[in-house]
């Protein structure tokens, strides 16, 4: 089985408890305007172009249009390029190749009560690939947390909650129509999953990225507890046990990833200026924290 990722990050501290590698698993449905891997969204391999790099040789044969064409193209480019100022982003892994570099780390991840995060993009987007990666990770003793925004089929959904110890949910707006306008997809799917997950028992976080000027208003946050409140009294009234309060991860956002759309060859036609978009102030993070807090939720700021 091949999986088909853009990136390996080891030693998170982020993406789960403990130290871990997180597989950022390349695809995703979603088209989120503040979007710090927009590297993600394609299926298929691309290349990236750093401008303070290039020294403007045309050694590439690229100079200045960058036009590719195949992935031929795409290899001869960045192997002819001098100043590294061309790189691929993207590529297929063979499972036991990705066992082998994920096995390098297992002593710091187990000392630290860690594991290993199937990030992306979105790893539903691919559930064979994610499934298997999944039980691979499992028959090995692997912590294994997915980060999703569950935009999937439910079946797809309940069958990686299944192969999986913790759930890393975005949940990033409560208005279905501002939740398109910003992310190119409607909230419905997504609400009805985390509702699903919740009601089975499965264990997860509800990570928010903190957008001043999209989500970060007193109306989406009020919302957004009561949403999550509601879960608490259905979970509490399928099972006796005593229900514990939602973990929420607020996730100030950032602005690394604008460069990025400018990066992507060919570039991205997206440009997030055109959106109301800003890094929250320290007052509004304690705002958006307090009115959680105040339904009874556990909130920290950061993953």
């Amino acid at each position: 089985m091949f999986a088909r990722i853009f990136d390996i990050k080891r030693y998170a501290i982020n993406d789960g408890p403990g130290i871990r590698t997180t597989i950022f698993m390349k695809g995703c449905p979603l088209r989120c305007a503040w979007c710090h891997n927009p590297e993600s969204w394609s299926t298929e391999p691309q290349v990236l172009y750093r401008q303070s790099k290039c020294i403007g040789c045309n050694g590439c044969g690229l100079f200045p249009h960058f036009v590719l064409t195949d992935h031929d193209d795409i290899a001869a480019a960045i192997a002819q390029c001098p100043a590294t100022a061309l790189e691929t982003c993207g590529r297929e892994w063979p499972m036991d190749e990705l066992m082998a570099e994920i096995e390098k780390e297992r002593d710091i991840m187990e000392d630290s009560g860690g594991g290993v995060t199937l990030s992306g993009g979105e790893p539903l987007m691919h559930p064979e690939e994610a499934l298997g990666l999944l039980r691979e990770l499992g028959r090995r003793g692997f912590h294994r947390t997915v980060d999703t925004t569950l935009y999937a089929a439910p079946a797809v959904v309940e069958a990686v909650a299944e192969e999986c110890e913790l759930l890393l949910i975005d949940l990033k707006l409560m208005d279905a129509e501002k939740h398109r306008r910003y992310t190119g997809v409607s909230n419905e799917l997504i609400l009805r999953n985390i509702r699903s997950v919740a009601q089975a028992g499965h264990a997860f976080v509800i990570r928010i990225p903190l957008i001043d000027g999209i989500n970060a208003d007193d109306e989406n946050m009020e919302s957004t507890a009561l949403f999550l409140s509601s879960l608490l009294q259905e979970s509490a009234e399928v099972s006796s046990e005593a229900t514990r309060p939602i973990t929420v991860h607020l996730l100030p956002y950032h602005d690394m990833g604008k460069d990025k759309h400018r990066r992507i060859l060919p570039p991205t036609p997206y440009n997030p200026q055109h959106f109301p978009m800003a890094v929250p102030s320290d007052a509004v993070i304690a705002r958006c924290q307090q009115r959680l807090q105040s339904h009874g939720h556990r909130v920290v700021i950061g993953g």
